[in-house]
Parts: structure tokens; C-alpha cells; sequence
């Protein structure tokens, strides 16, 4: 159900206070390829009054330059991706050096070019950015020249607090400066949210909600918007106090303000997707499209020119038509830096706004084997990589073989038994037994990789480095153990299947179970595509459970807090901390090594 959006009235002065933010603090330029752009872009209006008086005297010259081309570079989902040895699925697309690379390539002979991102770009990142807190993937980005970002979900994943550290800087809390001569400097990009609000105040944003560019006397205006649903899949306590609001109605509720600044030139930077099928390396395609973004795109004010997306890691390039009946450029860059788009804007010096008609985009694959590595990302690589070699290449246990998610690629699939999901049940069970677990879930997007038999480096076939489970696992969230009964069990069993708001949305997503566990599902699907679940001959240790006893049930802390739309959890009747999900994990593999795959017939599907 969509929240009640705040008022217009509180919106506005949201923005006044977002403005007065872009009037007194511009972004850092640390780097040559950015700084030359940004302060073309930041100081042509000096050039503007001396180009009108000599285009009074040469009408046929000031025809000529009546349209102004602005490149727009963006991508999304980047997880801090910054080596290609975690890209996945054996891609040979992407990773930070080579995402680089290719934005300085496509910036060459461009007079005014913004690099920009819709989002998830710190957040489920493999361990040698994650391990420390995604500092070396801010660095990263600082590096390759990003301007602006809408904010995704996973920036939340350690908390408003965490997130606005990583904008402005500063040590770690717990963990402290990692380089005690040289503390984190924080970002040198915006990120953006004008859609999450403080519940106490209206017009409070924990970050600006948009920025303005002016190029050639024309201003552009950003806007940065954050997942919706984005309170349902990050944990619950470092989010506290804040809310998210519809993504359309929210930027629709800026236009106006941005129109009274002079800005006709919108584009958003919307952290939300859409899904289609391409052919494998078809990146610039839009066929079937469906998603929450379509639904998005038709409720957005025609005023808005651009829509840069992300969230559901996929390519498109779409040209979708807006209320009025005009098309408008939609796209998405895939995930990891495997992909570049790049958005020809034209703008009219006479009107101040978008030409459509003559604006174009463009999804360029990051192909590595075409790219040399850019220098200032492999000196974020070199800074970091003693600190992680310190403590990464630990072995932590062994496997005999693969195991993996879900789907083709492995991860696709949220909605099926995985062995990685019930590899992570059987290890928290397992750990927690003394607390007096009997049975462990595991939800399906806690788990951000596959575990790979063979060696990733040097330490041999079938060895799991702490590393490699980190990468595995990487989220830090705390290992509970609740009190249900098995009436509240069946019933979040049934909470698998999700509420949706749009097609495209995950209907289900399937919980990983531990050993001695098993129940028969049988999924019923709506015209909507919303489904309900039927749940029966539900068995622990063989014994069919009691709906009015009380069991012990292991999850982590974003479950336990209702992560994922499984409010049951939150209904336990008592929930002990018995440590971290991932000592769990490598406690599990040290002592039970090898560990085989878990078998994924614990659930038998009827359907």
C-alpha cells in the first residue's frame, strides 16, 4: 500500500532547504577528466553575457549555437565492484578499473559531460570493498568522476547515520580509521533523496533531494530519487525515524519548484527498474518491457525529460511515452560496471529545455579486453589491497563442490530452493543450537554470491577463504533466536509470497530452510501476479509440526525485524542475540568441513 505523501507545502520548503544546500556547497572535484566539465558547466554563465553582446551583431552565428549537447554518462547497482575477480558469472564486462576507463573514453571531445548513477552503489559488495565498510568503493567512485547519484536501498544497509558518512567522511564508529594518517574523506559526488523524509519533520531530508548544473545560460536540474519499498528490505534500526514515499509523486511535487528556478531541463536519477529478456550482450533494446518503472514513467510529470533507473540489474534502453503522449528516454546500465549508457541531451538556449526529438541514448558495453585499466582506480586497488590480503586470505573451511543460488545465472532466481540459501540455514541452526535452535530460514537476498570449488587465488581447490564468505555473506547482520509457535511458522511460510505494487515485482521469494525441515508448497498465481501460498504437511525431524507449541527458530536480525515483508518474526514472544550471521557461517565450515552442497528437495513444490 502506498504511504500518504507528504504535503505540498512541506515539499517546498523540502526544496528551498535542498537549494539552499546547492547554493552553498558545490561538489569536490578531485580529478582532471571531472573538475575541466564541471567548471565548464559551473562557470559558462560568466561566458553567457559575453557571448549575447557579440551574438547581437552576428544573428547567423547565434542561430548556429541556439542547441547546446550535454553528454550524460550514468550506470547503477555498482556494489562496489571495484576488482573484476568478484564481477560474477564470469563476466568479461565491467569492474571499477575498467568502468573508468570507459567513462574517460566516452568523455574525450565532449566540451559538457555529467557522470551520473541511479544507486546501489556501496551495499552487498564483495569483500575487499565490504570488509570495510565501502570505503575503498567510495574512493573508487571518487576516482572515476561521478557527479551525482540517487540513493538506492542498499545505501541504507548500515543506516542513515552510516550512509551520511559516507557522503561527508570521518572514522568508522567501531571500527575506526583504517589509515590513522589519512581518515576517509567521504564522497566527493551527491547523492540524492528527495523522497525520504523524517517522520518528525517534513521538511528534513537525511540528503539534498536535487542539484542544479547550468550549461550555456540553461539549467538542468537533478533529482534523486530513493526506492520506495526500501523500509521493507533494509534493516529496520538504522532507518528508524524515516520515511519513503512514492518515487513519482514526489518528483512530480519538485517540478514546479524546479520551474520557478528556471530549470526545464529534468532528468531523475530513480532508484527502481523494469525487467525484459534480451539476447545475451543486447544491451540497447526494450521489447516486453514491464516493471514498477513503467508504471513510474506514466505517472511522472511530462516536465520531467529523462528517466536514469536501476535496482533490477538488467540493460534497457527505452524510449517510453510519458502522460502527455511524448516519448522519454528510460534506461538502465545493467550492474558491476558491465555497462555504460550514455544520453545525448540537447538542450534549446531559446526555450531552456530538452529538444526530445534530437536527444538520443546509447548502452555501451565495458569490454575489458578493449580497456586499459584506469590508473587512479588500480591506486585505490594497490592503497587497499595490503589491508586485504591481511585479513581475506585466511581459509575459513572447505567444500567438495559448487554451492550455489538459485537461477541461471545463479542468483536470478529468488524464488526457488537454493543450496546457498540452505547451506546459510544449516550453519545458523547449527551455531545456535545451544541456545536451543530447532530450525533456521535464511532469506534469498542475503546471500550475494556463489561458493566456487575451484581456487579463486592460492589456496587450493575446494578451500573457502574468509574472503570468498564474506563475499558470500556479506551483510554483518546479527544471528537471533525466536520463540514461535507452529501456527506463526506456517503463516510466514505463507508471507513468501510478497506483496506486489506492479508487474515485474518478486512475487516470492523463497526462504532457505535447515536441515530436518521440510513442507509441501503449492503456489496459487492472480492475474496481477500476486500468489498465494498453501502450506501443509509441515514436518520437523519427521514429526508433523504442533501449531500450538513453541519452537526455537534461528534468522538474522534484518528477518527477525520483519525484513522482506515476514512481519511474523516480529511477532516471536521472546528473540536472544547469539552473535553475528557470518561467524556463524565460518564457525560452521571449520568445524564441519568438507560441507557438500545441501540438497534443495526440503521443499516439495506441488506446482
Amino acid at each position: 500500500m502506498k504511504k500518504m505523501l507528504f504535503s505540498l507545502v512541506a515539499s517546498t520548503l523540502l526544496a528551498v532547504n535542498c537549494a539552499a544546500v546547492y547554493a552553498a556547497d558545490k561538489p569536490k572535484n578531485n580529478n582532471d577528466h571531472r573538475s575541466k566539465a564541471s567548471e565548464r558547466a559551473d562557470h559558462d554563465h560568466k561566458q553567457d553575457n559575453r557571448d549575447h553582446k557579440k551574438d547581437h551583431h552576428k544573428n547567423k552565428h547565434k542561430h548556429k549555437q541556439r542547441y547546446v549537447e550535454v553528454q550524460l554518462l550514468s550506470f547503477n547497482d555498482y556494489h562496489g565492484h571495484i576488482k573484476t575477480d568478484a564481477v560474477g558469472f564470469g563476466a568479461t564486462e565491467g569492474g571499477g578499473e575498467y568502468l573508468a576507463a570507459k567513462l574517460a573514453e566516452l568523455r574525450e571531445g565532449k566540451k559538457y559531460s555529467f557522470t551520473l548513477a541511479a544507486g546501489d552503489l556501496i551495499g552487498g559488495s564483495p569483500a575487499f570493498s565490504g570488509l570495510f565498510h565501502d570505503e575503498p568503493a567510495v574512493e573508487s567512485l571518487n576516482a572515476m568522476g561521478l557527479d551525482f547519484s540517487g540513493v538506492g536501498n542498499h545505501e541504507f544497509d548500515e543506516g542513515v547515520e552510516e550512509l551520511l558518512r559516507m557522503q561527508n567522511g570521518g572514522c568508522h564508529p567501531q571500527d575506526g580509521c583504517y589509515f590513522a594518517d589519512q581518515p576517509f574523506a567521504g564522497a566527493d559526488f551527491k547523492w540524492l533523496s528527495a523522497n525520504v523524509i523524517s517522520e518528525y519533520d517534513a521538511t528534513t531530508t537525511p540528503l539534498p533531494g536535487y542539484w542544479i548544473k547550468k550549461v550555456k545560460g540553461v539549467k538542468i536540474g537533478f533529482i534523486g530519487m530513493t526506492l520506495e519499498a526500501t523500509d521493507s528490505i533494509v534493516a529496520a534500526q538504522g532507518i528508524e525515524g524515516w520515511n519513503f514515499y512514492d518515487e513519482a509523486q514526489t518528483a512530480n511535487n519538485l517540478v514546479p519548484i524546479l520551474k520557478d528556478k528556471g530549470v526545464e531541463a529534468i532528468v531523475v536519477l530513480l532508484h527502481e527498474g523494469g525487467n525484459q529478456n534480451p539476447a545475451p550482450g543486447d544491451y540497447n533494446v526494450c521489447e516486453n518491457f514491464a516493471g514498477p518503472v513503467a508504471a513510474i514513467n506514466a505517472a511522472l510529470d511530462p516536465a520531467i525529460d529523462v528517466l536514469i533507473t536501476g535496482h533490477t540489474h538488467q540493460p534497457y534502453n527505452c524510449r517510453l511515452p510519458d502522460s502527455s503522449g511524448v516519448d522519454r528516454i528510460v534506461t538502465s546500465a545493467y550492474q558491476y560496471g558491465r555497462v555504460v549508457t550514455e544520453v545525448s541531451l540537447v538542450l534549446d538556449r531559446k526555450t531552456r529545455d530538452v529538444v526530445r526529438s534530437k536527444s538520443s541514448a546509447y548502452n555501451h558495453a565495458v569490454l575489458r579486453e578493449t580497456l586499459t585499466p584506469d590508473p587512479a582506480v588500480s591506486a585505490v586497488i594497490a592503497k587497499w589491497q595490503p589491508l586485504y590480503d591481511g585479513v581475506a586470505n585466511d581459509v575459513m573451511g572447505s567444500i567438495s563442490a559448487d554451492i550455489n543460488r538459485a537461477g541461471t545465472p545463479p542468483g536470478a532466481d529468488r524464488g526457488s530452493e537454493s543450496a546457498a540459501g540452505n547451506l546459510v540455514a544449516d550453519a545458523q541452526r547449527w551455531a545456535s543450537q545451544d541456545f536451543g535452535s530447532q530450525i533456521a530460514f535464511m532469506n534469498p537476498g542475503g546471500v550475494r554470491a556463489d561458493l566456487v570449488y575451484a581456487q579463486a587465488g592460492t589456496e587450493g581447490d575446494g578451500n573457502v577463504t574468509f574472503g570468498e564468505a564474506f563475499t558470500f555473506q556479506p551483510f554483518n547482520n546479527g544471528l537471533d533466536v525466536l520463540t514461535l509457535t507452529g501456527e506463526q511458522i506456517v503463516a510466514l511460510l505463507q508471507q513468501q509470497c510478497q506483496p506486489i505494487a506492479a508487474p515485474g515485482d518478486r512475487a516470492f521469494l523463497h526462504l532457505g530452510v535447515s536441515q530436518g525441515f521440510s513442507y509441501d508448497l503449492f503456489k496459487e498465481f492472480a492475474a496481477d501476479g500476486s500468489c498465494t501460498a498453501i502450506i501443509s504437511n509441515v514436518r520437523l525431524n519427521g514429526e508433523p509440526l504442533d501449531p500450538y507449541a513453541n519452537y526455537r527458530v534461528a534468522v538474522n536480525s534484518f528477518l527477525a525485524d520483519g525484513g522482506d515483508n515476514f512481519t511474523v518474526f516480529k511477532e516471536a514472544s521472546s528473540r536472544i542475540s547469539w552473535g553475528l550471521d557470518l561467524d556463524a557461517l565460518t564457525s560452521y565450515l571449520k568445524q564441519n568441513s568438507p560441507v557438500a552442497p545441501p540438497s534443495t528437495d526440503r521443499v516439495n513444490e506441488l506446482n
